[in-house]
């Protein structure tokens, strides 16, 4: 029995991702920032929001595809950009960018990722995002962005909430770096790890070599094994001032990503924004956030009207989609569920997740009564009286 037969929920996923990748890898990819309330709080607060049954009604004509920036999708899901991929599966992003095609949903294109987005534009099909951060150096970040739109990527995030960098004792602990440094403890996790080590870094280095950046400027670009090696640096400058640039120089949606309160969603509209991320950034941020299913409908009073509001952070189920959807979402951002997917087998896992994910939608919205993405609204929601 393959692991794909053993997986049937994200949890089965995520268990067998942990068998398969070194635990430092694993960990980088699972875990979220110094106590990891936000992580918890992300899954718990979807878990504390219920859902009103409504039966007797005609299920037979049923449609979950909804509109995203102009187009059509079938299911109100996009992948989120996420850095791992790549050391999770050998050309993890491009797996993940496949499998998001054949399911019909869009992909996000990390900047951070291992693959660059010559060979995406290139090798996969479907709709392909791409997500940034602003540098100190902000010309080269501002070149990645017209590389980007050159090669015809549809949509824009900037994501706004690094500028600091974040607290993750773990990767200390487990000797995990980025660049890797091949200390005694990674290398000690790695060993007890063959199937990995095989798999995906020995496939790298039979074939392109150790892999890098591939997105950043040349400079930058070292072998992801060169401890030495370094990256460029997140601006501590950011202002709302850079948004308006991007708007000048981006000719497609623009979305940004971070968003945690009703002002910087209005601002954010203001300088062009076209959407919002109400996003914790999956609890890798700032630990004590709030979950951002409670911070969704602050949001969307603000500027639902007016732009398209996504959410990101804590999403497990396909009823977690159907609860961000009834509060004001117009679709959700997947990333750790797909990467379990990925670490598990590639490919295939990234499309059974996405598979399990639009079943479960799928069945929670008929539970509810609802036949149309159109249909669903706060009325579905259960709130208990206190």
């Amino acid at each position: 029995m393959g692991a794909l037969d053993r997986c049937f929920d994200v949890k089965d996923f995520r268990e067998a991702a942990r068998r398969r990748l070194p635990r430092g890898v694993f960990e980088f990819m699972d875990r979220g920032a110094e106590r990891e309330l936000a992580l918890a709080e992300n899954i718990a607060a979807f878990e504390r929001l219920k859902l009103k049954s409504r039966f007797m009604v005609d299920l037979s004509d049923r449609d979950m595809g909804t509109e995203l920036f102009g187009k059509r999708i079938p299911v109100p899901l996009a992948i989120a950009p996420t850095g791992i991929a790549g050391l999770c599966w050998h050309q993890g992003e491009l797996a993940l960018a496949r499998a998001a095609a054949a399911a019909g949903v869009p992909f996000t294109l990390a900047s951070a990722s291992i693959t660059s987005m010559e060979t995406i534009a290139r090798e996969a099909s479907g709709r392909r995002w791409f997500q940034f951060y602003i540098w100190q150096e902000e010309e080269l970040a501002f070149q990645m962005v017209e590389r980007a739109r050159d090669l015809g990527f549809e949509v824009l995030f900037v994501t706004i909430d690094t500028a600091l960098g974040r607290t993750r004792e773990y990767n200390d602990r487990n000797g995990f770096t980025d660049p890797i440094s091949l200390n005694a403890r990674f290398i000690a996790d790695m060993m007890l790890h063959p199937r990995w080590v095989a798999g995906v870094m020995g496939r790298y280095l039979l074939t392109t070599g150790m892999p890098r950046h591939e997105n950043y400027p040349p400079q930058y670009q070292q072998r992801i094994t060169r401890g030495s090696a370094v990256a460029p640096a997140n601006s501590v400058r950011l202002s709302w001032d850079h948004v308006r640039r991007l708007r000048r120089i981006w000719p497609g949606p623009l979305v940004v990503k971070s968003i945690l309160n009703a002002d910087d969603a209005r601002q954010a509209v203001d300088c062009g924004a076209d959407g919002v991320v109400v996003s914790n950034h999956g609890g890798r941020a700032l630990d004590s956030a709030p979950a951002t299913i409670d911070v969704l409908p602050e949001v969307v009073a603000a500027v639902g009207d007016r732009t398209t509001v996504l959410l990101d952070s804590g999403v497990r189920h396909g009823s977690d989609i159907v609860k961000a959807l009834a509060l004001g979402a117009k679709a959700v951002l997947i990333g750790r569920a797909t990467l379990y997917g990925i670490a598990a087998a590639g490919q295939a896992g990234a499309a059974k997740v996405l598979g399990l994910l639009a079943t479960q939608f799928e069945k929670n919205m008929g539970y509810v009564g609802c036949r149309r993405v159109s249909e669903l609204g706060p009325h579905v929601l259960f709130r208990r009286q206190n």
